[in-house]
């Protein structure tokens, strides 16, 4: 699994860019990258393009983290998810470093990018939306190598140890919870009610009634030292004296409602288990308890487990189709990685070629100046950036040509337009796959082959039986 969390920089990016591409944790800046950028101009080249945003805020660049468990991944594999974290997120519109430490036991990423974007005059919003989609997008990376991810919890404001008791069912709280929900169902009054829960070992204080009661009823179970507060705050708005006593009077009413929440509870499982096409599970108390709503699952599992067995002419043949569908995932994701790939770099050239154009009047000027000096002085920043645009195309093996701009831009939108449609591609056969194994499911599921992998051998065993000895097995 990895856990993500980004901060903005306000000032000192090259001090920033610098810290994370520190040869003694990156393994000799050999887990280092870049995109429409270099790590040692980082700085110069973050300023020129936030120079062209009208946005009043002093945000320079943001700065993404991502880590990993000990053991979990190697340093290469981190730095390859990192750098497909930053390509996936910023799709190839801002210019980050990727930087990966293996210098503690565990492998993390520095992912520092421009706040601002390098041809649109606009900067990223960071925000909890933003935030959610970054971990929406390591987590499906998580998923591609195979890692583990992580599940979000909803319980907020609790200590893990009060959390994994309560899910145990063996927080104190809890327990004295259920202890008086059930005095309550056994008590006949109120004044039955603090008998029976002393009868049980639990201490009360509070319990009277009248202008000279306590504000608060409060209990103490066995061997607990101290007292807690019947209030909405410590125990719920379901324990107060007054609630208890409404309980009491309501008994009737409230184990009616809690009968038609359980049927409801029970119908909603078997409308999103219908909804999804999966099985229901019948083995649950509420089915035993309730004949009807067994019978109707039964019939619902019945018409789930025949729709899905007419997919395919038998289980060799559904497995067929499944490995087929797999394979066309596997194909439409590894051309969509090659153009992305491909689009990345093109992106890549542009933005240096936009370099060279803006900043080779100032080469120029400069081989031409009397006094080489001054002029470098004056603007070193520029010199420095096109210095850097220049090494960048010939490391790709391109001669600097501005002309060719609006031919890189035409393949980049082409580029595009095929990546869109290859992403709608694999949604549509991903959760085509995704079907179709949660049919097979259904099937071996409902005919209790307990061993997927030998399907193929239980359709066939099927196919050949007598058709008198096949009872058990049909639909």
């Amino acid at each position: 699994m990895a856990y993500t969390r980004i901060h903005a920089i306000r000032s000192t990016v090259q001090k920033s860019v610098d810290y994370i591409c520190n040869p003694e944790k990156t393994n000799g800046e050999l887990l280092v990258s870049s995109f429409a950028c270099s790590p040692k101009t980082a700085g110069f080249e973050f300023d020129e393009m936030l120079s062209n945003t009208r946005s009043s805020d002093t945000i320079k660049a943001h700065h993404l983290i991502q880590s990993f468990a000990p053991g979990e991944v190697s340093a290469e594999e981190a730095h390859r998810i990192g750098i497909e974290l930053a390509d996936r997120l910023l799709k190839g519109n801002y210019s980050y470093v990727v930087a990966t430490h293996n210098d503690k036991n565990h492998p993390h990423s520095h992912i520092i990018f421009c706040a601002a974007a390098n041809r649109e005059n606009r900067k990223y919003n960071s925000c909890k939306r933003s935030y959610f989609e970054i971990r929406k997008l390591s987590d499906e990376l998580c998923k591609e190598h195979n890692l583990s991810i992580i599940i979000p919890g909803k319980s907020r404001g609790k200590s893990y140890a009060e959390w994994k008791a309560d899910k145990e069912g063996r927080s104190w709280k809890t327990q004295m919870r259920l202890d008086i929900d059930s005095v309550i169902k056994a008590a006949a009054s109120y004044e039955d009610f603090i008998r029976l829960i002393r009868e049980k070992g639990y201490e009360v204080k509070g319990d009277g009634l009248g202008k000279d009661a306590l504000k608060y009823i409060s209990f103490k179970a066995p061997r607990q030292q101290r007292f807690v507060r019947g209030s909405e705050r410590s125990l719920g708005a379901k324990y107060t004296r007054d609630a208890i006593m409404e309980r009491i009077l309501n008994k009737d009413k409230e184990a009616l409602s809690e009968q038609r929440t359980t049927r409801k509870r029970s119908q909603d499982i078997v409308r999103k288990s219908m909804q999804r096409k999966t099985l229901i599970d019948t083995s649950g108390e509420k089915f035993q308890n309730s004949p009807y709503l067994k019978r109707w699952a039964d019939k619902q599992n019945l018409q789930v487990a025949a729709s899905s067995y007419a997919e395919a002419g038998n289980l060799k043949e559904f497995r067929e189709k499944i490995d087929k569908k797999k394979a066309e995932v596997i194909a439409v994701r590894s051309e969509l990685s090659a153009i992305r790939n491909d689009l990345k770099e093109l992106k890549e050239i542009r933005y240096y070629l936009t370099k060279y154009k803006e900043n080779v009047s100032y080469r120029r000027r400069y081989d031409e100046a009397e006094d080489k000096e001054r002029f470098l002085q004056a603007y070193e920043e520029k010199l420095a950036l096109f210095d850097m645009a220049k090494d960048k195309l010939q490391g790709f093996g391109i001669t600097p040509n501005i002309r060719e701009l609006k031919q890189v831009n035409a393949d980049i939108s082409g580029m595009e337009k095929r990546v869109s449609e290859l992403e709608m591609k694999l949604e549509t056969v991903s959760k085509e796959r995704r079907d179709l194994e949660q049919k097979y499911r259904n099937i071996t599921e409902y005919l209790g082959i307990e061993n997927k992998e030998n399907a193929y051998e239980t359709d066939q065993e099927r196919s050949k039986m007598p058709r008198k000895d096949r009872s058990d097995h049909v639909l």
